[in-house]
């Protein structure tokens, strides 16, 4: 066998590892990832797109009209039981959601764009994280200078604070 023949051989192709995932800022010490199969856009609104609706948690920032499409916008902080928005923003980040056939609109501090995370290195945020965090996230990755949020789109959108109104 020659070296030609070996290399193709031992060639193996490099598979694509990992899922993909965007991430964002939730606030200046926290950074969190969603799964991008759940993400339909990212986007920056002014506040003015926002229309407030009366009798609503404060979490739900109101209605917006995103491709003709009617739908919530709420502050991922205050569903997640973190100190809420600051009120003075003149634009909002957000991240529009579908988890099935529900539209939600995420408010997030900073959108920082894509990562790929393996599977492996997500783990268990029990005992990592705060307590009241955890019912919103299918795990964490523990990195040297933070630990990084991974979120359950389907918890945050069936979040019951969404529905006390």
């Amino acid at each position: 066998m020659n070296t030609s023949e070996l290399a193709i051989v031992n060639y193996e192709p490099q598979k694509n590892v990992g899922d993909v995932y965007l991430r964002f800022q939730l606030n200046q010490k926290t950074s969190a990832v969603l799964p991008v199969k759940h993400i339909q856009e990212a986007i920056v609104i002014p506040v003015s797109a926002v229309t407030p609706m009366p009798n609503m948690p404060e979490c739900i920032l109101g209605l917006t009209n995103w491709r003709s499409r009617i739908c919530w916008v709420v502050d991922l902080l205050g569903i997640m039981h973190l100190n809420p928005l600051d009120s003075n923003h003149q634009q909002y980040n957000v991240v529009m959601i579908r988890v099935e056939s529900v539209l939600l609109g995420l408010v997030v501090q900073t959108i920082k764009g894509t990562i790929k995370l393996l599977p492996d290195a997500i783990e268990s945020p029990i005992g990592q994280v705060s307590a009241t965090l955890v019912p919103y996230l299918s795990g964490c990755i523990i990195q040297p200078s933070e630990i990084l949020l991974v979120l359950d789109a389907k918890a945050i959108v069936h979040s019951s604070i969404l529905y006390s109104a």
